[in-house]
Parts: structure tokens; sequence; C-alpha cells
């Protein structure tokens, strides 16, 4: 276990006296930031020793459920564990109306072991798999969301939002403009709060639906960094939609008429002196095309961490730019793995499967270690696509929760490169969440069979 610098906060304090409380949170295996609200006097403290939470925050489901089959909950009497602030994390809070600032926790065990159910563990095993191979993975998240109207949303009956001209976008108009401009009040201060937190938001577009946006984060040359950068881009997001008057919500599908939202994940490797191993142009070299392989052999057996939820799944159908198979191409977004175009030098892959509903530190742990297994077996992808890969991808990949969650538990490859009993901790959560999801009945149920059947 590595001790926090308590430099870090006393030159943040220094520099920002203004600031009356920080938010310390670590994030859940189903993605969802759980923690403590601390005051100025107690930030070096928590630096230097830092802070308790009971083990079983990492047993909970997306509900706040404990799940106690994980052990960790009465089996450990509820113990505490040290977590401990990520270095460069330490940021401002700039939504909220106290002056606030934030960071990230990543939990250990007493004897300074990391805890196996934290999920941000997951990515530091991968990441250094690859880098004892020889690999520095560079890796960017891409995260689209949806605006929601609150009222609506409240009601049940999720709708777009008005923008500031008082005109509500209710039909499809891909990569509007005008859309940027009648959002441009909660847009612009996205990039403000995200130009104040260090992230690097870079460009803006209003996707393939009403209300739905994405801003492409940068590439990374440390995969962790990366996911912590998804982490607080999430927060940020929901935190500016709040203080506007909407909801924002990276839900994988909150309107059946309408796309999806996905986490693009984009990476490729880099030597000891960061030199693009991937880079080329025309076909795929030899190592980018068994990065792919493997991306493509554990694509079914990795989907319970690409699509952790049952919402997940609606998402997955033909012409939606969500796979149905594994497959690949070059600069074509009709498959789930993507060879972009671009510059030679800038050459890289990007993985379309995951849902924004994905917990980053699981997705992209998993993403890693199918780089890593196709390289390590050479495995061949086979051709790539040409043209509408739709039409010529058989569909294979588990489309529902429950498949999903079967064929994860398969796995041998999971355990073998995210650790066995994290994948044990993370599956028994979501399994127990899949049983208390389908134990309640719905209202369209009673509509669709409470006379008629």
């Amino acid at each position: 276990m590595k001790r926090s610098d308590p430099r870090e906060a006393e030159m943040f304090l220094a520099a920002h006296p203004e600031v009356e409380q920080f938010e310390a949170f670590i994030t859940d295996p189903s993605g969802v930031q759980r923690g403590k609200i601390l005051r100025r006097e107690e930030l070096v403290g928590a630096f230097r020793h830092g802070r308790p939470l009971p083990c079983s925050i990492l047993s909970l489901d997306i509900t706040g459920a404990d799940v106690e089959e994980t052990g960790l909950v009465w089996d450990e009497g509820d113990s505490d564990r040290d977590c401990i602030p990520v270095a460069g994390t330490l940021t401002a809070a700039p939504w909220l109306a106290v002056p606030t600032a934030q960071m990230i926790l990543t939990s250990f065990e007493k004897d300074g072991r990391a805890s196996d159910a934290d999920p941000r563990h997951a990515v530091a095993r991968t990441a250094s798999a690859l880098v004892s191979a020889g690999f520095r993975p560079v890796v960017a998240i891409e995260l689209e969301f949806y605006l929601i109207d609150r009222a609506a949303m409240l009601e049940g009956r999720p709708r777009p939002p008005l923008g500031k001209s008082g005109f509500r976008q209710e039909r499809l108009q891909a990569y509007l403009l005008q859309d940027l401009e009648d959002f441009s009040p909660f847009l612009d201060e996205v990039y403000a709060g995200a130009k104040a937190m260090g992230l690097p938001a870079r460009t803006l577009i209003s996707e393939y639906a009403p209300g739905q946006f994405e801003i492409v984060l940068g590439h990374r040359t440390d995969a962790l960094r990366a996911a912590d950068d998804a982490i607080l881009y999430k927060r940020l997001v929901k935190g500016v939609a709040e203080k506007h008057g909407y909801v924002a919500t990276f839900m994988a599908k909150p309107y059946a008429g309408f796309s999806g939202s996905g986490m693009h994940v984009h990476a490729s490797l880099a030597d000891a002196e960061g030199n693009n191993l991937f880079a080329g142009e025309g076909e795929a070299n030899p190592l980018l095309k068994h990065a792919i392989g493997g991306l493509l052999a554990t694509m079914a057996e990795s989907m319970a961490m690409f699509a952790p939820n049952a919402n997940s799944y609606r998402r997955f159908k033909a012409n939606s730019y969500a796979p149905v198979g594994p497959a690949w191409a070059i600069d074509n977004r009709s498959v789930p793995v993507r060879v972009t175009a671009g510059p030679p030098a800038s050459r890289h892959l990007e993985q379309r499967v995951c849902g924004a509903d994905a917990n980053p530190y699981v997705a992209l742990a998993t993403v890693l270690a199918g780089m890593l297994e196709g390289i390590e077996a050479s495995i061949d992808p086979g051709a790539p696509i040409v043209g509408n890969g739709y039409e010529q991808i058989a569909p294979s990949l588990p489309t529902t929760w429950h498949g999903a969650l079967a064929a994860a538990r398969a796995s041998t490859f999971l355990p073998r490169r995210l650790g066995e009993r994290f994948v044990d901790l993370f599956l028994t959560i979501k399994e127990a969440e899949c049983q208390r999801f389908f134990a309640e009945i719905p209202d369209l149920d009673f509509q669709l069979y409470l006379r008629l059947a």
C-alpha cells in the first residue's frame, strides 16, 4: 500500500483558501461513487493516514442494497478498510454552491494488499501486465449521455429538455449545431468545469438523438488516469446538469425509439520511448491485429462487464451503432472494434461494445485484458469487414442479462486476467441484482397479462 503525499493536500489548501469541504469517494463495482465529506482540517490527515470506510461499501448493488453473498458484510463484521486518496485526483467540484473539492479514494486491506473488490485495482492489474510485457497502454474514454427534462423524469416519462430558446427538440437531428447552441449555457459550464478539474475535454458533438451529447476526453499515457478521468467527467456532467435544472443520464437506453448511449474505449500501445506500436497505414500491423483478435475472441464472455445492467441489453440491435457479434474493420462504425482513420502515427483501435452505464474501471480493465490475451496468443482476428457489418455479422453475443452473466461465470479468461476474487465478487453482486430486478413485477406485465392471460 502506497500512502499519498501530504504535500499535495497542503499545496491544494494553500492555493484554494475558499474551499470549505472535500468529497472523498470510492467507486463501487457497479460504478456508483460512495464516500464522505471532509472539512478542511481533515484533508492533510486523510492524505497521511487514509480514511476508513466499511468493507460493505464494495458489496452493494446499484440500488445500494448489501449483497451478503459477497462475504463483505457480516462475515467481516463490516470492518473498515483504509481508503487512500489517489494522487492527482484532488480537484475542484465546481458545480456545488458551497466551495467544494473532491478526490478519488482506492481501498486496501489491513495488511496493505489491494482490496479485491475495488474495481480500480483491476485496471492496475491489467495495465501492469501489459507494461511487464513491454507495452504501455495509451487510452481515452468517450462517453455519450442524455439530458432529460427534470419534471418529466420525476413523472417517470423521460423526454428531452427545453433549451435556452424555449424549443424542445423531439425528433432526430444528428450532429445539429443548433442543439449545441441551444444548450450552450450547460455545455460551456461543463467545459469550464473540465478545465478547472484538469480533465482533457476535447471535441463536442450533438449525437444521434435529441438531447444526446458526447464530449471526447483526450488520450492519457496512464490507463488508470484515463479511467479516473471518466469517473470525474461523469460527476461533472451530472452536477452541472442538476445546477441547470436538467437530469443527465448515462443509462444505456433511456428511449426505445432513439439510439442508446455508448462508452467507446480508444486504445493503442506504446514502447518505452512513447512510440505508437499500432502506427501505420493501410493494412493493420501484426501487433494491432493480435490485440483486435483478443478482443473478438473474449467479447462474448466479457459482455457482463461491458453491459452490466438489465437496461444495457436494450441497446444491442442491428443498425443501432451497437454491436451484435464480434468483428472488426477499418474506419467503419458498423462493427464492435474499429481501427480509426487519421494520421498513421495516431492509429489506434476503438472498442464500441460498452454501454455508457458500464463501470469505466471494469470496462477498461476488460478491454486491456482482451488486448493482452490476443497478443500473447497471437490470435488472428480474420479479415476486416468491408461495407455494412450488420448485413455480414451473425448475431452471437449474449442478448440478455442472464445469458451474459452465465457466460462470464463460465469464463476462464476473466478471472485469470482481472483477478479471480474480483470477478467472483463483481458477478456475485450482479447476479443478486439480476434476481432482485426480475423479482419485481412491472406495470407492463399487468397491462399485457392481467386481464387476458
